[in-house]
């Protein structure tokens, strides 16, 4: 039996599987097995990973139809046989001695999970250390409490480095916790956070490295130009999810203003979502639509009673706009960002 299961859901990759899936076969820890989950990749993703199954004993391939990354990473845990699990998304990578590097830590920690730092890379060439969760060393259930748990609850406005991102592939998870638990993904968008917010919850003991070990491929443009037309709901899903988490676990006496503080991140999400250049609605039903976020109850309350600080420059801008409700403004300005 592996120690370590590598869990990647596989989506339109053809183009980019291949580092992939030789950082985990460069690995200086050789106790692994890869799972490559083609969730009904419509490019020749499919074929790519059956030949890597065919070339190596290591991997396991499931085919299965398209329902998004939480349905492949769930097939993926339920199908894993190691004690531990890594997620990978296919267009990253890891450094040769990230498996060696955290299940020593883990191991050495007696710990329920390890993390890392990463690199940000991006198209042109560019790269950047982000460090992990929590400085190295060693955590109990109270200071992954305080450091992890109530920083993914409430703590959603800020500069970029300061909110704790819920990035699940920065870290190394226990299997027999999460099947002892019945732990899941669900959804399509914000689900590695609600993962590692409950995970977390549970985890007694977290281990730390100050390493970059994984690869993370931004693309600058999906987040600015590409349009999720159904993006409130998927965020009102999240909410509620969000929500019975924190009366399961008993968190609202952490940090009383969670709600407002994630209410006020959605919104800002929401806005640059809808006035993305990939929205075909014309400006006129986009401010009506922002308008019509702002009017609902959970959103209106934020706005009320909690003015964001510390955001970057144009958040900073946008939440003083919306608490102004110079919408017509706000218009102009993503009109004049997003210029050609």
């Amino acid at each position: 039996m592996p120690k370590l299961s590598v869990i990647v859901p596989v989506y339109k990759a053809e183009a980019v599987l291949e580092t992939c899936v030789a950082s985990v076969q460069a690995q200086t820890c050789p106790d692994w097995e890869l799972l490559l989950i083609d969730d009904g990749s419509p490019d020749g993703s499919g074929k790519l990973c059956d030949g890597y199954a065919a070339r190596d004993s290591r991997v396991r391939v499931f085919h299965k139809s398209n329902g998004g990354v939480s349905s492949a990473r769930n097939l993926g845990m339920a199908e894993a046989a190691g004690d531990y699990l890594l997620f990978i998304d296919a267009d990253d990578w890891i450094a040769p001695e990230a498996c060696q590097t955290l299940l020593e830590a883990l191991e050495g920690a007696g710990a329920d999970s390890a993390g890392c730092a990463h690199w940000n890379i991006t198209p042109d060439g560019r790269k950047w250390a982000e460090p992990g969760a929590l400085p190295a060393g060693v955590y109990g259930r109270e200071e992954i409490r305080r450091g992890v748990v109530d920083r993914l609850l409430g703590r959603r406005l800020g500069k970029p480095g300061e909110v704790l991102n819920g990035f699940i592939w920065r870290f190394l998870f226990s299997r027999n916790l999460i099947v002892r638990h019945g732990l899941r993904f669900s959804g399509a968008y914000l689900e590695d956070e609600l993962f590692l917010l409950e995970y977390f919850c549970l985890a007694e003991k977290l281990a730390m490295v100050d390493t970059p070990l994984y690869f993370y491929l931004q693309n600058p443009a999906s987040v600015t130009r590409n349009y999720l037309p159904d993006y409130m709901d998927t965020f009102r899903k999240f909410y509620q999810a969000k929500e019975a988490l924190a009366v399961q676990y008993g968190l609202d006496g952490d940090d009383p203003q969670w709600r407002q503080s994630t209410c006020w991140a959605g919104l800002l999400i929401a806005i640059g979502n809808e006035f993305a250049p990939g929205n075909p609605a014309t400006c006129g039903e986009k401010v009506r639509r922002v308008r019509a976020f702002t009017l609902e109850k959970e959103m209106a309350g934020a706005i009320r009673t909690l003015r964001p600080r510390g955001l970057g420059r144009n958040k900073q801008l946008v939440a003083g706009l919306v608490r102004r409700r110079w919408f017509g403004l706000l218009s102009l300005l993503y009109t004049l960002k997003n210029r050609p």
